[in-house]
């Protein structure tokens, strides 16, 4: 006599092959993004302990300083007095090349395959991440080295976002995008903890570590892209996305009856057939302003612009703000610094949810970035006077800040890249994700440049940085929020003369 079919093999039979494929990807790109922000995270750990305050440090019995030499425990050149401006300009030796980079590599994103782009970035990444560190080992104290490296290892990370979105673009319809994106992006706050947290092991000792193990980690998962990562449905005989397969309103005229649900059956049909297993066969790569003419675009990469410089100052000061107000360790104020990336990826589901239900991405973003303002206000004033209010103020402060952040470079980016007026051209995805993300990234390279050029003059100034620069992201979806306004206005106009037919 047979026994039942096991309870688990019943669950496994209730996924289709489709289903299991789609599962896959989803997680090989968030294991891919994760170790992106793994490699990058260690340096805004290891800034506390290139220039500290060696009065309280024992001094090793080998080494032999002057008594009023108050800098022997610091790394040249990072021993000056003006050591802020010369982190910053490491920082910014990253990010500038990144925002440079990012607007080539959408177009290289295009036209190249993705499994062997990716591969070659992320060894590539994991090399120049790893050098870094061996700057360390091999005693190297010139300030030229850790610029280059920066510059060259923000030009190859640039390959890691337009081909991840684009492959998770090519594998998702626009169903649930928003909270199926949000989830996914938790790999950027994820990325960012364990960075942290490995960065911390390592950071009182011997630190060039916090950046060599990431580094070999991205590399690894390089090898391990080179071997799985499958490009397109239709390359494993899998079912392509409908991109408009649900009924969506055009942001640029919402009471146009050609936008009614019915109306994108055809536009669905067309985008639904026009899946092709060699993509050289589809529809041509879109040109660079081509995709800036899409409704939306230029509006959604100016706000990114503004939403990352507040991200990103976060990203690369918040613990040595944490250090020098707190007056932490530098592991302790790493590891406290990870809530702020808790609350991320909080933020980025809740903003996903949000703006899938309410089909209002920009209004989303609108109402997270006026909530963001008070509350990085607060944070500086009270956030400090107790490790709990620090705690909740962080997450909550991690939510607001990085919900928009994550909500425009996920959804919003395959949303656009995927737009009407391109009737089925999924070709855009990568170009419009490097335009959106390269725009952002200007943002991410000023931020914390101002910040290390204000922090001298008080904390206090940096944080009415961000909190102009929050209000000013805001301002620019105006636009966008009122067109998403006359939509809802119309639906509901729509559904009222429904109910009395």
């Amino acid at each position: 006599m047979r026994s039942s079919l096991a309870p688990g093999v019943w669950f496994l039979r209730a996924f289709s092959r489709d289903s299991w494929f789609r599962g896959f990807i989803l997680l090989m790109t968030f294991l891919i993004y994760t170790t992106y922000h793994m490699s990058r995270k260690p340096i805004s750990v290891v800034k506390s302990r290139l220039h500290q305050n060696c009065s309280g440090i024992i001094e090793p019995v080998n080494e032999s300083h002057s008594l009023n030499d108050s800098t022997w425990c610091n790394w040249a050149p990072f021993d000056q007095s003006n050591y802020k401006e010369l982190l910053g300009a490491v920082d910014n030796a990253f990010l500038v090349a990144y925002a440079i980079g990012m607007f080539i590599s959408g177009i290289f994103g295009e036209r190249l395959p993705l499994r062997y782009y990716l591969s070659a970035g992320m060894l590539l990444s994991g090399l120049f991440t790893s050098l870094f560190g061996l700057g360390y080992f091999w005693n190297i104290h010139v300030l030229w080295y850790f610029v280059l490296i920066q510059i060259c290892n923000g030009l190859v990370q640039t390959t890691g976002w337009p081909s991840v979105v684009t492959c998770v673009g090519n594998w998702f319809g626009k169903g649930k995008r928003g909270l199926i994106m949000g989830i996914w992006n938790s790999h950027t706050s994820v990325g960012n903890i364990l960075g942290s947290l490995v960065a911390g092991v390592w950071v009182d000792g011997q630190w060039g570590l916090s950046f060599v193990v990431p580094g070999i980690v991205i590399a690894i998962m390089g090898l391990v892209t080179f071997f799985f990562l499958v490009e397109y449905p239709e390359d494993v005989d899998c079912t392509p996305p409908q991109h408009h397969g649900e009924p969506e309103e055009n942001l640029d005229n919402p009471e146009d009856p050609a936008n009614r649900p019915h109306a994108n059956k055809e536009s669905s049909l067309e985008s639904a057939g026009s899946g092709s297993k060699e993509p050289s066969a589809g529809p041509a790569a879109i040109s660079f302003f081509g995709a800036l003419r899409i409704p939306g675009v230029i509006e959604f990469s100016l706000c990114l612009l503004f939403a990352k410089l507040v991200s990103y100052t976060f990203l690369y000061w918040l613990p040595l703000y944490i250090f020098n107000v707190v007056h932490f360790s530098a592991k302790e104020a790493g590891d406290l610094s990870t809530l702020f990336d808790v609350g991320g990826i909080i933020g980025g589901i809740l903003a996903g949810l949000v703006s899938d239900y309410t089909n209002g991405r920009a209004t989303t973003c609108c109402v997270m970035l006026i909530l963001a303002a008070p509350m990085m206000f607060l944070y500086n004033y009270v956030g400090q006077n107790g490790i709990s209010i620090s705690i909740v103020m962080l997450i909550i402060c991690g939510a607001l800040v990085n919900g928009p952040y994550a909500l425009i470079t996920t959804a919003v980016s395959a949303d656009l890249g995927t737009h009407k007026s391109l009737k089925g051209n999924a070709k855009a995805l990568s170009t419009v994700t490097a335009i959106i993300d390269g725009t952002g990234s200007i943002g991410a390279a000023l931020g914390p440049l101002l910040a290390g050029l204000i922090s001298p003059t008080g904390w206090n100034n940096v944080f009415y940085m961000l909190i102009s620069a929050d209000i000013l992201a805001c301002l620019l979806l105006c636009r966008l929020v009122y067109k998403e306004i006359l939509a809802w206005r119309s639906s509901l106009r729509r559904d009222k003369g429904y109910r009395e037919m």
